[in-house]
């Protein structure tokens, strides 16, 4: 496992971080016992960063890790958390100080944790990046040293690229995989200039870039692949990448023939994000041990070549660009 340095942070992460909300809700269902075993397999085949959320599983994800971490005692990893999807209804003026505060301690109370690494706005409106106060407050709670950093989790590029204007922000999170390769261009070569850290969710586009998916796969009716398929409970981008299942399916067979020898295709996915140097860690999510083995090996495969990259950047711009590139 390769290392990344975190932006500004001073710490350095593993390319191939933990992403938690697959077992906290909204993947099916994840018995504890998978969770917890996925976690520590996750972290035996050196993962150093997990990522989390306040919501997921309304603190079910944040209380497991916390049972890992308190099993493996020793150093802990990088743990980013996040913070806003708590409101009732999505509003700037939900970002007080006091609900800010109330969030964190919770998290600090989950985590059992003295102080969070990272804390990060989960996918505001986008009218709070106009709204400086909201970082001021963010600030504040650095000073009172419950956070030792913060950044974002953003929907659209034009989010990300406003966020970095502001200097606390020391992180963004955005959707990036072969489907979604817009970040690519313009906020790629920004967050580099601002040492700001990028974190690549959505790695296996709700995995569809696994290669597993058929038209008539079921999924479970606790699962955001089937309930938000259309954008019916959050932003259809975090569904599939927002990509229409079934054209999604018909790109992936252009992609399968590129995927060579014994590798998976989403080993193969998550090596593509890894080729662009503007990424700190990808997160791909895992609900039992197999999974996080197979997601932490993908930082093992040789770089892919140029004409590799060319290939899936031209099924991007003819099958799927169409369909997310402008919208986020």
């Amino acid at each position: 496992m390769q290392s990344r340095k975190f932006g500004r942070t001073g710490r350095s992460v593993s390319e191939i971080g933990f992403g938690a909300w697959a077992i906290g809700a909204a993947w099916g269902e994840v018995n504890d016992d998978d969770a917890v075993a996925a976690l520590h397999a996750a972290l035996d085949a050196g993962v150093t960063f997990l990522d989390t959320a306040d919501v997921y599983g309304d603190g079910r994800s944040e209380k497991l890790i916390a049972r890992v971490m308190k099993e493996r005692g020793g150093e802990r990893p990088f743990i980013a958390t996040k913070a806003g999807r708590r409101l009732p209804k999505q509003t700037v003026e939900g970002y007080s100080l006091e609900n800010l505060t109330g969030w964190i301690d919770r998290s600090l109370k989950y985590l059992e944790a003295d102080t969070l690494d990272l804390v990060q706005l989960h996918c505001p409106p986008t009218d709070l990046y106009y709204h400086p106060e909201v970082f001021e407050r963010l600030d504040r709670l650095v000073e009172q040293g419950k956070i030792r950093n913060y950044g974002v989790s953003v929907e659209r590029v034009e989010e990300a690229l406003k966020a970095m204007q502001y200097p606390g922000v020391v992180s963004v999170q955005i959707i990036f995989n072969a489907f979604r390769q817009r970040p690519a261009e313009l906020f790629f070569a920004e967050a580099k200039k601002n040492d700001v850290a990028i974190i690549a969710r959505v790695p296996l586009a709700s995995g569809l870039l696994s290669g597993k998916f058929k038209a008539d796969t079921k999924f479970e009716t606790t699962d955001h692949r089937l309930f938000n398929r259309n954008g019916e409970a959050f932003d259809v981008g975090e569904t599939f990448s927002g990509v229409p299942y079934e054209v999604g399916l018909a790109a992936v067979e252009k992609i399968r023939p590129l995927v060579s020898g014994d590798t998976t295709m989403a080993k193969f996915a998550l090596r593509w994000i890894l080729m662009f140097d503007a990424v700190s860690v990808v997160i791909p999510g895992a609900r039992n041990p197999a999974q996080a083995v197979s997601n932490a090996e993908a930082a093992e495969l040789a770089p892919l070549s140029n004409e590799m990259m060319a290939k899936v950047k031209a099924i991007y711009d003819q099958d799927i660009k169409p369909y997310v590139h402008q919208r986020w």
